[in-house]
């Protein structure tokens, strides 16, 4: 018998593939994605403001909180291929609720902490919750947005993260000089729980289970992922993926991206203050703006890619101009910024290499989309496990770099992995899907 839910509407002739306007659910199941991506840069952001806090607090040195910060990135790099099944596994809705209430509670439990060595193992664990979220939010898109959409959908979602986190410095900032630097973490717990509850409340696997879903936007999406020969089968073809060649060509780019991205992020305000001499304020200004260049870049490069597919109708053509393109630009600026004599002429031109290099971070994850389908959950995990091995390396490696051979010489090294992952761009393949022959 059918429910309600399982009417359709009456036909409308000349809207949907089959008749009747489409509903819009899915955009709203993006903005509910988005919101997550945010509230994970948010969750790791909010530590490095409360760092002078909590070393004035216990009396860690520099070369501890190194390592309590280190250790999230092994937990989060450690557990991509587990979170990533999981969600394939039992699906997003349950998937996602449950990882992102557990890193919640991570969160809120490093105010708990008493030394170093708890610390350590809080923001380990907080690693290893958080894992999940870039592989099954990927998942959860897999079976709403159609195939012409995948780029613009997981360049906005990477935007989301990157504005989360520019935005964090400046909120975290007023929480912890009134309230603490523990009322940060709680701060940001607290969102994580109320985004959870609203997620298993609101989305569903599919389109077909959504109350709200009318049959002209279900059929759309149906259609569509029909045509690009979408797979029915549930069980997670493991031997496939690390058989595939492209699988690791894939991987070995993202580490590429990562590897970047990682000195950006975790050396980049060190190097506005000991290279360029910037003062604590224009440190933290300068830093927002960088990682706000890094947002126009996510969004930028994931719609281009998608309106490169459209108009030439080749899909792996579109994705390797985005993704090669990105990656050249961010090396030709990382030069010249490294180079430069002018300190703000180095920050732009800083701002221009995090703007090429976000170009290529929604077309890769869209990749993952185009070659996994429904397994896309475990096929991202594979290369956020290989680009998170590369953002610890270059955590520690950089400052190695920066003691033997001053502050350019970490930031040529990115320029000559920029330049790797644009050659490994020509040899990935986006319209040829996991365990496909090879032509």
């Amino acid at each position: 018998m059918k429910t309600e839910f399982d009417r359709e509407s009456p036909s409308v002739p000349g809207t949907g593939p089959t008749g009747g306007s489409p509903s819009h659910i899915r955009y709203r199941v993006l903005a509910l994605t988005v919101l997550a991506y945010m509230i994970t840069y948010m969750d790791r952001v909010v530590i490095s403001v409360a760092v002078p806090s909590i070393q004035k607090e216990f009396g860690f040195s520099i070369v501890t909180m190194g390592w309590i910060l280190s250790s999230f990135q092994w937990g989060y790099a450690l557990f991509q291929i587990p979170s990533g099944w999981l969600g394939d596994r039992i699906g997003s809705r349950r998937a996602l609720t449950f990882i992102v209430t557990l890193w919640s509670l991570f969160t809120s439990c490093v105010t708990l902490a008493w030394n170093a060595v708890s610390m350590a193992v809080i923001q380990f664990l907080f690693g290893m919750g958080e894992s999940g979220a870039f592989p099954i939010a990927t998942s959860s898109l897999s079976c709403w947005m159609l195939p012409a959409e995948r780029g613009f959908a997981q360049g906005l979602t990477h935007a989301g993260s990157r504005l989360g986190g520019a935005l964090t410095p400046a909120l975290a900032v007023l929480v912890i000089a009134r309230y603490g630097w523990r009322a940060g973490f709680l701060c940001c717990a607290s969102l994580g729980l109320i985004w959870a509850g609203v997620w298993f409340w609101y989305y569903r696997n599919t389109p077909a289970e959504h109350h709200s879903v009318n049959a002209g936007e279900r059929n759309l999406i149906q259609s569509e992922l029909e045509k690009c020969g979408r797979r029915k089968s549930k069980t997670v073809p493991w031997r496939q993926i690390l058989h595939s060649r492209q699988m690791w060509i894939l991987s070995g780019m993202y580490f590429c991206y990562a590897y970047v991205l990682a000195v950006y992020l975790y050396w980049f305000p060190k190097y506005l203050n000991a290279r360029r001499g910037f003062d604590l304020k224009q440190m933290g200004f300068y830093s927002s703006i960088l990682l706000l260049s890094g947002t126009c870049g996510d969004v930028l490069g994931g719609s281009l890619s998608d309106f490169l597919a459209k108009r030439t109708g080749d899909l792996k053509i579109s994705r390797r101009i985005m993704g090669m393109g990105g990656f050249l630009i961010s090396a030709v600026c990382l030069v010249v910024a490294a180079l430069a004599r002018n300190p703000y002429l180095s920050v732009s031109f800083s701002c221009a290499s995090i703007f090429g290099l976000e170009l290529t971070v929604g077309v890769s994850w869209a990749i993952t989309l185009d070659i996994g389908e429904n397994f896309a959950g475990s096929v991202s995990s594979v290369m956020n496990t290989c680009g998170n091995i590369g953002g610890a390396i270059a955590s520690a490696l950089s400052a190695y770099l920066v003691m033997l051979s001053g502050w350019n010489a970490p930031f040529l090294v990115m320029a000559g992995l920029s330049v790797l992952g644009a050659l490994l761009y020509l040899r990935i393949n986006a319209s040829r899907r996991i365990g496909a022959p090879v032509a």
